[in-house]
């Protein structure tokens, strides 16, 4: 009877969680899913240090380390407010955001994109208000360029695309 207590409680526990999963939002489980991955590492490590092991441990984090501080300061930029022209489809705001919705999921990500860049696109790209001035278009570059640069990390295109941010906003005039 016990047992058939415990079975009950684990398919009931099981069937919650479940629902749980249904409602949650894919940020959350990507969250959730990135808090089991560094327990599961932690917890590896902790192992083969306790068995005598840990040169091993050392190796995997003079390997993995580079992608680990990577992955980190991407999500330190990701996290510092950026709102590319990605993000406003996302919202609503965007004239073409039926057409495509759906399509990049929660990443944030902007979308590639060919042609020229609208100023509005460029104050979006940089996170500003239309109507900023000179310096806050080149204080919101300098901020985004720390972080977006290929040398800090970044992307080609995402650093491409916050020079020609600037570029339309300052009219070409950045000497």
């Amino acid at each position: 009877m016990l047992w058939l207590a415990l079975g009950a409680l684990t398919l009931f526990l099981f069937l919650g969680g479940l629902r749980a999963f249904e409602q949650a939002s894919v940020s959350t489980i990507k969250s959730l899913l990135l808090w089991i991955a560094a327990l599961g590492g932690l917890t590896l490590a902790l192992l083969l240090v306790l068995t005598g092991r840990g040169s091993i441990a050392l190796g995997a984090l003079a390997m993995f380390g580079p992608l680990l501080w990577n992955r980190f300061r991407a999500w330190q930029f990701s996290r510092s407010g950026f709102s590319g022209p990605g993000n406003a489809g996302a919202s609503g705001t965007s004239g073409n955001a039926g057409s495509r919705s759906g399509t990049r999921g929660d990443r944030g990500a902007p979308r590639p994109r060919s042609g020229a860049m609208t100023r509005q696109e460029a104050y979006q790209v940089l996170g500003l208000a239309p109507g900023a001035n000179e310096d806050d278009i080149r204080a919101a570059h300098h901020r985004l360029m720390r972080t977006a640069h290929p040398d800090a990390g970044g992307s080609d295109w995402l650093a491409a695309r916050i020079n020609m941010a600037r570029d339309v906003l300052l009219d070409g005039k950045h000497a």
